[in-house]
């Protein structure tokens, strides 16, 4: 068994079975991909678009591709025909595109709300009254080829557990609130949680996490 396989399998068996596992896999060859794939991984995440569609090029279909980076509008057209789920959407002009290129495609793609939770000015996504007020908009009423599955968010980078614990916890109490509003009924996913605060993300009600250097090893952005 490969490094990878093993350390992706030690995570798995950590997992709760309603967690789904995000291997991320920025900045990774195709060979480590392939590892992870060959060990039964299929969901993998990019935080670039263009490094994405290369990788979806050679690699087997049955992949699901996560776009979980910030999101540039001019490069939606890029993974438009085959992304799974795109996590980062942080404006409704994002979103605007996102449908005109799912349209382009005959295909409905799956968007989660980003929403900015952590104390860093760096990080992107809606605060809390911005999206309230955008989903009751009538830009948001006429989009027709995007579902909105959940929400994502980040952390602070920070070693205060307490402070991350209070920022899981407020997208957690934000994501049940908006699992009952009506225009909103395909909300079933709430993505939070990296290599290095996973754990406590899940305890704070996540389902779905990212997670790469504890999968892969340290990254080289070289």
């Amino acid at each position: 068994m490969s490094e990878i396989a093993k350390l992706l399998q030690e995570i798995k068996t950590s997992l709760p079975t309603d967690v789904t596992l995000i291997a991320v896999s920025k900045t990774k060859p195709i060979e480590a991909i392939q590892e992870a794939y060959n060990a039964g991984q299929r969901h993998f995440g990019e935080n670039k678009i263009q490094e994405m569609a290369e990788k979806h090029d050679v690699l087997p279909k049955d992949i699901h591709w996560h776009m979980i980076g910030h999101v540039q509008r001019n490069k939606v057209k890029y993974m438009a025909e085959f992304v799974h789920l795109i996590h980062g959407i942080d404006s409704p002009r994002l979103l605007e595109e996102i449908d005109k290129r799912a349209a382009q495609h005959n295909r409905t793609i799956d968007c989660l709300f980003q929403l900015h939770i952590a104390e860093e000015s760096t990080k992107f996504g809606f605060d809390r009254n911005e999206l309230l007020d955008f989903r009751q908009s009538d830009t948001f009423k006429n989009l027709k080829n995007i579902r909105i599955r959940g929400l994502m968010g980040m952390s602070t980078n920070t070693d205060n557990s307490t402070q991350v614990r209070r920022e899981f916890n407020t997208l957690h109490t934000l994501f049940n609130e908006l699992k009952s509003d009506p225009l909103l009924n395909s909300i079933d996913t709430l993505s939070m949680g990296m290599s290095g605060d996973y754990e406590l993300a899940i305890e704070c009600g996540s389902n779905m996490v990212r997670v790469g250097s504890a999968i892969f090893g340290a990254r080289n952005y070289a």
